[in-house]
């Protein structure tokens, strides 16, 4: 098992090194581009070799890469060319921000999404089946583009329940944070509800459980205590990929509700062409992408026996 985790963190960090090479090498191995982009397409090219030699844009390609990781590593993202700051003066909040709203995502999600499933996959064929079924297909399907328009004009413009917008320019708002959170919320649900149902049909066809309910046992008892637990441990899997499907699938809905968290700010960034900013939300993406997948595979090894012990 230590052997397991070794290798898994191992190949974490192969991959960031990996995906780090390629930025650099898409990026910044050309000094010309990066001085264009930092000064502005108007200044003069003897400028530009002025704040290339200051910034060490002379020196030979692999030192300039080892350099450019060790700031990485550090937290050193460099100047954000839009906002004229450190760039993890500006990363740093955006991404609590993000990480706030992803959080309520999840709380909320995971324990409605997984109720949903297990009920439909009891009892699989019967008319509550169908109807969560359905109303998950139809949920998923709805893009976050189109269900941010529609629970705006419902929730904004029909009923005027709710704010339209989630700026939190008078602090943290509750109602603010009502609708991106619905939206995010109703697109996912679908898919982790599907899968728990999925999983929840075939464990209820496996002979231990045939064997358990032939011994009389209670049927709550066979639930909970044997199918439940042999259920989840896919879903488990679905739902720690999901953190990073909300680190990039929130572009949309902060976008759309002028929330102020790092999904908006990777577009601002990639608009402006602001390189050291997008840079450092590259780096990020990878590392809870990377982060979140090597935490699936732990944790799924430790919740299916089968695998932990062969």
């Amino acid at each position: 098992m230590a052997r397991f985790i070794v290798k898994r963190l191992l190949f974490m960090a192969a991959t960031m090194l990996t995906v780090s090479i390629l930025l650099f090498g898409l990026l910044e191995i050309s000094p010309g581009s990066v001085a264009t982009k930092v000064l502005g397409p108007y200044t003069s090219q003897e400028q530009r070799d002025l704040w290339l030699e200051a910034h060490g844009y002379f020196r030979p390609l692999h030192v300039r890469y080892l350099d450019w990781l060790g700031h990485l590593v550090q937290g050193e993202f460099g100047e954000s060319i839009r906002f004229k700051v450190p760039v993890a003066e500006v990363l740093w909040p955006r991404l609590s921000n993000t990480a706030v709203l992803g959080g309520l995502v999840l709380v909320i999600m995971v324990p409605f999404s997984l109720a949903l499933g297990v009920l439909a996959g009891m009892k699989e064929g019967s008319p509550l089946d169908r109807t969560i079924s359905l109303f998950s297909i139809v949920t998923t399907s709805v893009p976050e583009f189109a269900s941010s328009v529609i629970l705006a004009a419902l929730f904004v413009f029909y009923l005027g329940l709710l704010p339209g917008t989630s700026t939190m320019a008078s602090g943290f708002s509750w109602r603010e944070m009502v609708l991106p959170v619905l939206v995010l919320v109703l697109y996912d649900f679908g898919y982790v509800t599907r899968m728990t149902r999925a999983s929840m049909v075939e464990v209820m066809t496996r002979p231990y459980i045939r064997t358990a309910v032939l011994k009389g046992l209670p049927h709550r008892r066979v639930i909970f205590r044997h199918a439940l637990r042999n259920a989840l441990i896919a879903p488990f899997t679905v739902i720690m990929l999901q953190i990073n499907w909300l680190l990039s699938g929130v572009i949309v809905v902060e976008f759309f509700f002028a929330y102020k968290g790092f999904g908006s700010l990777l577009l601002e960034a990639s608009l402006n062409q602001d390189l050291f900013l997008i840079e450092a939300c590259t780096m990020v993406s990878v590392l809870v992408a990377v982060g979140t997948q090597t935490l699936a595979d732990i944790g799924y090894v430790y919740l299916n026996p089968r695998i932990r012990f062969s």
